[in-house]
């Protein structure tokens, strides 16, 4: 039986043993692991079969840990992505945050602690992120339009100078956006867009 804590995760590695000795570790914390050699197969697969956490290798061969983290984003933002490399540097530690939107960049041999305190985090996340898409999905296009400026800050009146439309309509809207999404107000609406 498996933890209501653990997750799906996919190992990318081009090493071969290090993947599945990654994946092994995984499965032994409750988690569906599966390791892939090259992340190709694994984009071919991925919109059929999300997971909630990749972890995957910076330098490999056609395409690069980024590279991969950008065309995974692509099909699912709410995935969390961990990076791990046998060459680290500090800018490619920072752009793997920063640009690439990864969980955390570790460092070969693995520390296995961290790895699973990395694991478990974005597990949660990604379900959290899950959870967030899945309460913004029934917003019309223009209830999403107001949303968006209502968690950027944006006022009644500046939401409808933006929008061309009434203080009044958008007031409209944000009921409806409220009860939609099942918030209390514009704090839990802000939460939500985190």
């Amino acid at each position: 039986m498996t933890d209501p804590e653990s997750g799906t995760i996919y190992v990318v590695d081009d090493d071969r043993d290090l993947g599945a000795a990654v994946a092994r570790l995984l499965r032994r914390h409750g988690h569906v692991a599966e390791p892939f050699l090259d992340p190709a197969p694994l984009l071919a697969v991925y919109a059929q079969d999300p997971a909630h956490c990749i972890v995957t290798d910076v330098m490999m061969g056609d395409i690069d840990g980024f590279d991969f983290a950008d065309r995974v984003r692509a099909i699912d933002p709410a995935v969390a992505i961990v990076f791990m490399t046998a060459w680290p540097t500090t800018a490619n530690a920072v752009d793997s945050v920063r640009r690439y939107g990864g969980l955390d960049y570790l460092e070969k041999p693995l520390d296995e602690d961290r790895l699973l305190a990395a694991i478990d985090e974005g597990v949660a996340w990604s379900r959290a992120q899950r959870t967030a898409l899945a309460r913004t999905a029934a917003l019309t296009p223009r209830q999403r339009q107001v949303f968006d400026l209502l968690v950027k800050g944006h006022n009644n009146q500046a939401i409808a100078a933006v929008l061309d439309i009434s203080p009044k309509t958008v007031e409209d809207h944000r009921a409806a956006i409220v009860a939609k999404t099942g918030t209390n107000g514009i704090a839990q609406l802000i939460a939500l867009a985190r």
